[in-house]
């Protein structure tokens, strides 16, 4: 049955212009208005930008970082022969819903925190562009409880309820930036989301703010070995959720 559902599904994709067995996924992103509206209007120069950073647009991997507080949003880029990744580009996050604190439910408002993946292009979103991360992911699944909700969405417009919006602009770039990073072959692109940079002052800002909030304290404490790593390297950890819930970093 499960294996029907698939077929059905991948035949439904097709009927819709989004899956092909001859043409390549940027291809078929490319068919649809506003991500070939996109291209036309970002991508030349955004290839000029990478070149000036010494980054190749012909081939690399994608990296994004969301900060709550500080209401931003990091890209950051590396060419597939380097190790390291190098910031790219900052995007003000236009608006936010909820508070400082990971998502636990529906309806809760609130904008996840921890370590992602976008796991959907959407060419047809209500606001504009979008890219779906894989929330809930197994971390949520185990510490959150009832329905947890889901659709969590980096976009277009400037409205949101658990999301991030960038405005059509700025989504554009990130959009077209994730096409080109999974075209070149990139099968995770990770997100990871943050309260605020968890550095010392950021943590101390956190415990003078938070005090005597013991489990959203130690959620924080567990999410910064993660942040710390890619400070100190520019390199991507390794990160598993033990049965608890807690992230683990190899």
């Amino acid at each position: 049955m499960k294996a029907f559902i698939i077929l059905i599904g991948a035949l439904l994709l097709c009927s819709f212009g989004l899956l092909s067995p001859d043409t390549s996924f940027r291809d078929q992103q490319k068919k649809q208005a506003r991500v070939k509206a996109a291209y036309t209007e970002k991508w030349e120069q955004l290839k000029k930008d990478m070149v000036s950073k010494n980054i190749s647009p012909e081939g690399f991997e994608l990296f994004i970082r969301a900060f709550k507080q500080d209401e931003v949003l990091e890209v950051w880029l590396k060419s597939k022969n380097e190790t390291t990744f190098k910031l790219f580009k900052k995007y003000e996050i236009c608006s936010s819903s909820g508070v400082l604190g990971p998502k636990r439910k529906q309806g809760d408002g609130q904008v996840p925190e921890g370590f992602y993946q976008i796991a959907v292009f959407n060419p047809y979103s209500s606001y504009h562009l979008s890219l779906g991360i894989n929330y809930p992911n197994a971390s949520d699944k185990i510490i959150g409880k009832g329905n947890l909700g889901g659709d969590i969405m980096i976009h277009g417009s400037c409205v949101t309820i658990g999301c991030i919006p960038l405005t059509d602009t700025f989504i554009k770039e990130v959009y077209i930036l994730a096409v080109e990073a999974k075209h070149s072959g990139q099968t995770s692109i990770p997100v990871h989301i943050f309260p605020t940079r968890l550095n010392e002052k950021g943590m101390k800002f956190l415990q003078d703010e938070y005090e005597g909030k013991t489990i959203l304290l130690n959620f924080w404490k567990n999410l910064q070995p993660g942040f710390i790593y890619f400070e100190n390297n520019h390199k991507l950890p390794k990160v598993n959720t033990d049965k608890s819930g807690q992230y683990v970093f190899n």
